[in-house]
């Protein structure tokens, strides 16, 4: 029951790649495999986890352009469990490269294929764009994670990007998901956090996730450091937040196994009772 997620919000300084960093690592944790995959050309998932540009010796570059695996590209990080297939700045050219390419928006998908049976999550670092990158991790990836920043535009920018995953789901890929949208940068000093918080709440329902990640001064250093910050400040309350961001996921991937299950077992019970009738 593998499962792959991109991490996706098309405004930039959202959250979103501190949240793949975290989440990753908290599923990691608990003994998930799991494997990053930096799509974003400004590579700060891979220099969040202290990786070198002279140990990214393949990159989600090499592995969208060139025949290089996702295996062959992932390199363990300093968390155990988790792999990461690192990016520099030589993927911005991949859009443009893209253009020419029979089905290039299925790329990563069938690139990633042999990586499935390997880990148990797939992340996806998406660039903070809606372009040639983030359609290969959209169509790639099962469901969405949407980290979402408390400010005043965050539903006018949500409701952009839903618009595009409907698109999406409608014309290349029909079983994506959104997994779900989680709340960052959470102040609860700031009026204007309760306010965006009701009306996202509001508007999506059990969709947002109940925990959300507050703002927090040693979540914005340990990317200095190299190291995720749940490895720099376990404690922290950003820390916190994605530990209980990775339990709360955990927990609905189960329930909804569970519920699934029951729909299966109805109607075969169904079945069985059209065939004896």
């Amino acid at each position: 029951m593998n499962q792959i997620i991109a991490v996706v919000n098309q405004k930039g300084g959202v959250g979103k790649t501190t949240t793949a960093i975290n989440l990753a690592t908290a599923l990691a944790a608990v003994d998930k495999r799991t494997l990053l995959i930096d799509l974003d050309p400004q590579g700060n998932a891979s220099t969040g986890f202290g990786i070198t540009i002279e140990k990214r010796e393949f990159t989600s570059y090499d592995v969208i352009i060139d025949d290089i695996t996702v295996i062959d590209a992932a390199i363990p990080t300093l968390v155990p469990n988790l792999d990461i297939v690192p990016s520099t700045v030589d993927l911005s050219g991949a859009e443009i490269e893209l253009v020419s390419v029979p089905e290039r928006e299925m790329v990563l998908k069938n690139k990633i294929k042999e990586a499935q049976s390997k880990y148990e999550y797939i992340l996806i670092d998406c660039p903070p764009s809606l372009g040639l990158l983030t359609l290969n991790a959209l169509v790639a990836a099962d469901a969405v994670l949407i980290p979402l920043q408390c400010e005043f535009f965050a539903l006018e920018g949500l409701s952009h990007l839903l618009k595009t995953l409907e698109l999406v789901k409608a014309n290349l890929n029909p079983a994506l998901d959104i997994n779900g949208i989680v709340l960052t940068m959470y102040d609860r000093r700031n009026k204007l956090t309760e306010q965006v918080e009701n009306d996202v709440r509001g508007c999506m329902g059990d969709m947002v996730y109940k925990t959300v990640i507050p703002r927090s001064v040693r979540m914005s250093e340990a990317p200095s450091h190299g190291k995720p910050a749940l490895i720099y400040d376990f404690r922290s309350p950003g820390s916190q937040g994605y530990i209980m961001l990775a339990k709360e996921m955990l927990h609905r991937k189960r329930r909804r196994h569970l519920q699934n299950q029951e729909l299966k077992n109805a109607e075969l019970k169904n079945q069985e009772l059209r065939r004896a009738g």
